[in-house]
C-alpha cells in the first residue's frame, strides 16, 4: 500500500513538472536546433569575409596600426575590442558610437592583419541567428529572462528523475523496446514516450543541466568582477578610463608570458560591467581541444604594459565554461552536432506525446472516471 502511494506520489510530481515546463521546454528545443548549426547557418546566410591571397610569409602589421584603421572607418567611435583570428590572417574591430555599449549596437570592421587594408564591415543590427538565440537565452526579457529558464531547467531535471523513478514499476511487464501495435493509440503512445524517454534521459539530464548553469553565466561573472576587482582597481581610484598606449605592447607582452597560450581578444579599457576601466583584458585560450573551450584572462594595465596580472579562473566559471558548448554539441564538429540535432527532435516528440497523453487521459476521465487510468498505466500493487 505504501508503495503504491510513492508511486501516486512520483507520478504526480512527474505530471505536474512536465506540464509545468513543457511550452518553455518546446521552446527552447525548437530554438536550440537551429543553434547547433549556427556557425553553419550564419556562414550561409552571409557572405564570409577571407583574407586576400598572399605569401603565407607576409609579416603583420601591428594591432595599433589595425585598430587605428577601423577608427578611421568610424571617426568618433568608441573602439571595445579587437578579435584575432586563428585560421586566417584577419583582425576583427569592434566599435560602439557610446562608451558603454546597447546589445548589438556596435559595428564589426574586418581588417587584414598584413596590410591594415578594410576587407569588410557588419552595421549594427540583430540577424536571424541572433534573435533565435535570444529567445532561446532569455526570450528578449534580459537577466530575469535567463534565470526563469535556469529555474526551467530545474523543473525539467525534476521531471526526467521522477519519469526514471516510475519507468520501472510501469514497465516492468513488458520487455524493453515493446510499443504494443495492437493495442489504443494512448497506449501506443505511452509506450513510445516511455521508449524515446528512458532512451535519451542521459543526454536530456545534460543539456538541462548546462543550459541551467549557462543562465547563471552574468551573475557568476559579476561574482568573479566583484571578487577581483575592488582590490585590483584600489590604486586607481578616482581616475577615468584610461586610454591604453599600445595594444600591440600588451599582447607581445602577454605572448612572452605565456608563451603556450593563443591570443583570442583584447578587450579595450572600458567601465562596461565586461571590462576594467584601467586595464586592457587580453583573452587566452590553450591549444589542444579541450584547453580551447577555456578562455583565462590577462590583465594588462593600459599605460605600462609590463605590469602584469593573470588572476586564476575560480571553478565555477571553468565549469561554465566546459558546459557552454557541451550544451549545443560544439565539442566534435559536425558527427556530433548530427547527434545532437537528433537527439533534440526525439527530446521534441517526447515533450508533444506528453502533452498528448496528458489531453487523452483527461478525456477518458471526463467520459468515464472508471476508466481514466487503464492496465496499461496502472501502477503495480
Amino acid at each position: 500500500m505504501a508503495r503504491a502511494r510513492t508511486i501516486r506520489l512520483w507520478s504526480s510530481v512527474h505530471t505536474w513538472t512536465s506540464l509545468a515546463s513543457m511550452l518553455f521546454l518546446l521552446m527552447l528545443c525548437i530554438t536550440g536546433l537551429p543553434l547547433i548549426f549556427h556557425d553553419e547557418i550564419d556562414d550561409w546566410l552571409e557572405r564570409e569575409i577571407a583574407a586576400p591571397d598572399m605569401p603565407a610569409d607576409t609579416p603583420r602589421v601591428s594591432l595599433d596600426r589595425a585598430i587605428a584603421a577601423a577608427q578611421a572607418r568610424f571617426p568618433g567611435q568608441y573602439v571595445l575590442f579587437a578579435s584575432l583570428q586563428q585560421s586566417e590572417p584577419l583582425v576583427t574591430v569592434a566599435l560602439s558610437p557610446t562608451p558603454v555599449p546597447a546589445p548589438g549596437a556596435f559595428h564589426r570592421v574586418t581588417i587584414d592583419a598584413r596590410t591594415a587594408a578594410v576587407l569588410g564591415e557588419e552595421a549594427p543590427h540583430l540577424d536571424v541567428m541572433d534573435i533565435v538565440l535570444r529567445i532561446h537565452k532569455d526570450m528578449f526579457a534580459g537577466l530575469p529572462g535567463e534565470l526563469f529558464l535556469g529555474v526551467i531547467g530545474l523543473v525539467l531535471v525534476l521531471s526526467l528523475i521522477s519519469g526514471v523513478v516510475l519507468y520501472g514499476p510501469f514497465m516492468r511487464k513488458l520487455a524493453f523496446g515493446t510499443v504494443r501495435g495492437h493495442a489504443s493509440p494512448r497506449l501506443r503512445w505511452l509506450d513510445t514516450h516511455n521508449l524515446l524517454g528512458i532512451l535519451t534521459v542521459t543526454w536530456m539530464l545534460a543539456v538541462g543541466l548546462t543550459g541551467t548553469i549557462n543562465t547563471l553565466a552574468t551573475p557568476l561573472f559579476d561574482l568573479w568582477r566583484a571578487q577581483l576587482l575592488p582590490s585590483l582597481l584600489a590604486p586607481y581610484q578616482g581616475r577615468p578610463v584610461a586610454k591604453a598606449a599600445s595594444v600591440e605592447a600588451a599582447v607581445t607582452a602577454v605572448r612572452t608570458r605565456f608563451p603556450d597560450r593563443l591570443i583570442s581578444s583584447v578587450t579595450l579599457p572600458t567601465a562596461a560591467r565586461f571590462g576594467s576601466p584601467q586595464h586592457l583584458i587580453v583573452w587566452t585560450k590553450g591549444r589542444t581541444p579541450f584547453s580551447a573551450r577555456m578562455l583565462r584572462p590577462v590583465l594588462v594595465e593600459a599605460e605600462d604594459a609590463e605590469r602584469i596580472v593573470s588572476p586564476e579562473v575560480p571553478w565555477y566559471l571553468q565549469g561554465l565554461q566546459v558546459s557552454r558548448p557541451l550544451h549545443f554539441g560544439d565539442y566534435g564538429g559536425w558527427p556530433l552536432k548530427i547527434i545532437w540535432a537528433l537527439l533534440d527532435l526525439i527530446a521534441i516528440i517526447v515533450l508533444g506525446s506528453g502533452v498528448y497523453l496528458w489531453a487523452a487521459r483527461r478525456r477518458v476521465a471526463r467520459r468515464n472516471p472508471s476508466l481514466a487510468v487503464d492496465a496499461g498505466e496502472a501502477a503495480p500493487s
